[in-house]
This record gives C-alpha cells, sequence and structure tokens, in this order.
C-alpha cells in the first residue's frame, strides 16, 4: 500500500514537471511567433554598421558554459554599459542564439550585450535552478574580461531575461548584485517566477489539502532548488529560509536596482499568483519600478499587444535613465 502510495505521488510529480516543461516551450513558441507592427523595432538583424557577433567565449568547464558578445561598431568611448540577456526555456531546453534580435536590437543601441547559455536540467544531470543561477554569476567576470580584451571597458551593466532566464536575471539582480565585477544599474524581466509558494502554484494542484499535493510540492520545488525539501517544513517560516536560495522577491531591500517587470493574468505556466509577492516587495521596499500585467494574456503575453508594447518602452525608458550611453 505504501509502495502504490508513493507510485502514485510520483506520476503526480511527473505530470507536474511535464506540464511546467511543455507550457514553456509553448510560451515562447507563441511568442517567437507573434510579431505585431511596433515589435519590428526591437527585431534587429545585425549589420557591418551596427556591429558584430563574437560567439562562444567559454566561462565554465562545462559543455553549456558558454556566451556570446555583441559589440558595437563604435569602438571609440572610453567606457561601455554592458546587457545581458538570459534565454527562456523552463530551466530545461533554450539557447542563447534564440535572442539574437534583441541582443542585436541592444547592441545598436550602444551596449556591449551578451547571451549566455547555462546547463540545462535534463532527468540525469540533477541540475536546478539554484545551480543555473551559480553558473550566470560565475559567467559575469568572464564577460566583462573578454568584452575588455576586444576593446570595449565595462564599467556597469544591466541584466534581464524571459521566463526562466527572467528568474535567473532576478537572481542576479536582487542576491548576487553586490558581487559583481561592475555595478548593476537595473533589471527587466517577463514571466519569470520569482517565489515557489504551494499556493500560488494552484495550476499544477500543488495547493490542494492532500499528502499527495504536499508531496508533489516538496519534489517539485526540490528540484528547482537542486536538493530535498522535507514535506514538514511546507508553508512555514524554516521552509522561507530552505527556499530563499531561488527565490528572488525574497532578495528584494532598499537597495535593489530599478526594475521592470510584465506578467500574464492569465499564465498557466509561471503562476500568476507569484507576481505578486515580487510587486509587493518592491513597493514595500521603495524600488523604482514598472509592472505591467498583461489582463487577457498567458505566458507568452499574446493577448495584449498594447501592454507589451508600453513594457518595452519602458526597458528603453529605464536604460535611458539608469545606463544612458556616453
Amino acid at each position: 500500500m505504501k509502495n502504490e502510495k508513493k507510485r502514485g505521488t510520483g506520476v503526480f510529480l511527473f505530470a507536474c514537471v511535464l506540464t511546467f516543461i511543455a507550457a514553456f516551450g509553448v510560451g515562447v513558441a507563441s511568442k517567437v511567433a507573434v510579431k505585431p507592427e511596433w515589435a519590428k523595432k526591437y527585431s534587429v538583424e545585425l549589420t557591418d554598421e551596427i556591429g558584430k557577433v563574437r560567439k562562444d567565449f567559454s566561462y565554465g568547464d562545462g559543455e553549456a558554459n558558454k556566451f556570446d558578445l555583441y559589440v558595437p561598431a563604435d569602438n571609440g568611448r572610453e567606457s561601455y554599459g554592458l546587457v545581458v540577456y538570459l534565454h527562456a526555456g523552463g530551466f530545461t531546453s533554450g539557447d542563447k542564439s534564440g535572442d539574437a534580435e534583441i541582443l542585436s536590437w541592444l547592441c545598436s543601441k550602444g551596449y556591449v550585450a551578451a547571451g549566455i547559455n547555462y546547463t540545462l536540467r535534463t532527468g540525469e544531470n540533477g541540475k536546478s535552478v539554484y545551480s543555473q543561477s551559480m553558473e550566470i554569476k560565475s559567467a559575469m567576470p568572464k564577460v566583462v574580461e573578454e568584452a575588455e580584451k576586444l576593446g570595449y571597458r565595462i564599467d556597469e551593466m544591466a541584466i534581464a531575461g524571459g521566463s526562466a532566464g527572467g528568474t535567473l536575471a532576478m537572481l542576479y539582480a536582487y542576491r548576487d548584485a553586490a558581487d559583481s565585477p561592475v555595478p548593476v544599474k537595473m533589471m527587466f524581466e517577463a514571466v519569470g517566477p520569482s517565489s515557489f509558494y504551494r499556493a500560488d502554484w494552484d495550476v499544477y494542484g500543488l495547493d490542494l489539502d492532500t499528502d499527495e499535493s504536499r508531496q508533489s510540492a516538496a519534489d517539485l520545488f526540490g528540484v528547482m532548488l537542486g536538493s530535498e525539501i522535507d514535506v514538514n517544513i511546507l508553508d512555514t517560516p524554516e521552509y522561507d529560509e530552505v527556499i530563499k536560495p531561488i527565490s528572488a522577491f525574497m532578495w528584494i531591500d532598499e537597495n535593489t536596482v530599478p526594475s521592470v517587470v510584465a506578467y500574464g493574468a492569465h499564465d498557466r505556466v509561471c503562476p500568476f499568483k507569484t507576481a505578486s509577492h515580487l510587486v509587493n516587495a518592491l513597493k514595500e521596499n521603495n524600488v523604482d519600478y514598472k509592472y505591467f500585467e498583461a489582463p487577457h494574456s498567458g505566458h507568452a503575453l499574446q493577448n495584449d499587444d498594447k501592454i507589451y508594447e508600453q513594457y518595452m518602452n519602458a526597458v528603453e525608458e529605464y536604460l535611458d535613465k539608469y545606463m544612458s550611453v556616453k
């Protein structure tokens, strides 16, 4: 009987994980497919007049530990701002090459732009949101070093991402900024989960008052954390301390960098309820932030073009305000 219960919980968790991964993939594909007229501004094709891309610099021993640098044609300035953009993919898929357009747009504005790959989770390698965030942290000194070898002295940076990349961007900006090789000036992201509470992940059935639901929550969040979570500490202050390493909102304080974030009210991939913790923390700590809620959209923000346009306009506004091109 005990084995049957454990097997049932395992099947439920497996279904949650498959749903999570598949939904992330659909969300990313939808966003790529939707190209409203206003978005053409941000879909830049890199030319020699704009700059060049240098690919696959190594920052670690892992096969995936690679990054690309998009450097502007204007290489005569005293210093440059760096903008890092981290790819989406549910922590299990995706590649820096998928963000070539936005990286090229950032380069066209005069920034050195970087797309960083990280080791994706598989059923065998045990990688997690935490291990991926530590890879991103370890990459930053190398990104700055290689940019400077190319003749671009970096004196400040911003970090950004979408979906899974948004979570990793928040963790670097909120948790790791003090260790950055150059000052972090701002962060922007869309639809990245910043919290891992059962009550918020109701779209996966993890909020139910059942042993199966609680165990599945402990298992799924344990996979994301990279270490086992005792089911008995869920919904307690002790759980907050355990899950804090991957809960971006918990690191927000009065010194947190300005932020621009966007979420879809009908998101069934990154549960919409997770956005409330992020927004409340930014507000309570008097952080300069802008929050955009897409009332008719899911993970791809596909049904609210105007809101998504406003989000991108705010990204540009904050870049100009906090990291203007000199």
